[in-house]
């Protein structure tokens, strides 16, 4: 069993508090578990956004984002959380998306009560199904995983801007009673709202947003979060509007004929290093014939010593 597939609940009570920062390729991933985090997420705003160039509207579904999302798993052996939007349908298509996350290897993933088409989060102008259709939803999820608990299921409500923070509470609740591992109230506006949250659910799996760039919850540190009661803390635009802003930055120099700076850039040795490349030069040279495997070895340690 590869790192990736751990008990998500095992990986929260180990950890206390999952940090976890959204990816849209399998590069991010890398330098994710480069870094020593203990997981990250796949997010549908920088999936779509990087990979499709698409606002998180809707437009990308199951299909791409699947796609993507096994490139990513691939490269990186860290458990994951994924954005499963609203499960793309009604119980069939929620139950399909359950089999496609659980055998690519997704630790974990969560769904959404919003109607569709659905949007980020933190955009105006969402609505949600009715509470009882999310509870259907969150039933099909639990018994579409190919092992009982294995898939960790998060669900995730969108109430709280079209029907106020104690409808969403409700609807957390109702989730909870209905099976589902964690709860994910998306959007609160103020650190009023967050406190009532933790307080409310004290004990369980929260997750709660960290839109940094223009979200409408209040950015805190960790600790803070951590002491109002959210163990799994997401980043969902930290590493796409930075990665933007750096291109945007690139691209300019590059009109304006100014060198990469050294101090804004990783070297060519560096970035193999990330990629594996020793790894996959072990592959070629386990293929060579052993004289040849013998001459390359030789020439290598000379030019080390020289």
């Amino acid at each position: 069993m590869s790192f990736r597939q751990q008990n998500w609940k095992r990986l929260l009570k180990q950890h206390g508090q999952l940090l976890l920062p959204s990816v849209c390729d399998a590069l991010g991933a890398k330098l994710i578990q480069h870094c020593g985090f203990p997981a990250y997420q796949i997010g549908g705003f920088a999936l779509d956004g990087m990979r499709h160039g698409f606002p998180d509207m809707d437009v990308a579904r199951l299909g791409e984002k699947s796609a993507a999302v096994q490139d990513i798993i691939h490269a990186c052996d860290l458990p994951v959380l994924v954005d499963a939007d609203d499960g793309y349908g009604d119980e069939k298509n929620v139950t399909h998306t359950v089999h496609v996350y659980d055998d690519i290897g997704a630790s974990a993933i969560f769904i959404e009560d919003q109607k569709a088409p659905k949007r980020c989060g933190h955009m105006g102008g969402k609505e949600v199904i009715p509470a009882k259709q999310m509870v259907s939803k969150i039933k099909a999820a639990r018994n579409a995983r190919r092992v009982a608990e294995k898939l960790f299921i998060v669900a995730r409500t969108d109430a709280l801007e079209p029907e106020g923070l104690g409808s969403a509470l409700k609807r957390a609740e109702t989730y909870l009673k209905a099976g589902t591992d964690g709860i994910y109230i998306e959007g609160p506006h103020d650190i009023r709202q967050m406190q009532t949250i933790g307080r409310e659910f004290r004990g369980e799996a929260i997750a709660i947003t960290m839109l940094e760039g223009g979200g409408k919850t209040p950015i805190l540190p960790p600790k803070e979060l951590a002491a109002m009661g959210f163990n799994m803390v997401l980043y969902p635009t930290t590493l796409l509007f930075r990665i933007t802003h750096t291109m945007l930055q690139a691209l300019q120099d590059i009109q304006a004929g100014r060198p990469m700076p050294a101090d804004q850039s990783v070297t060519m040795m560096e970035f193999e290093k990330l990629v594996d490349i020793a790894y996959w030069k072990s592959i070629e040279m386990r293929a060579l014939p052993l004289g040849e495997r013998l001459r390359q070895g030789i020439n290598a340690l000379f030019k080390r010593v020289a």
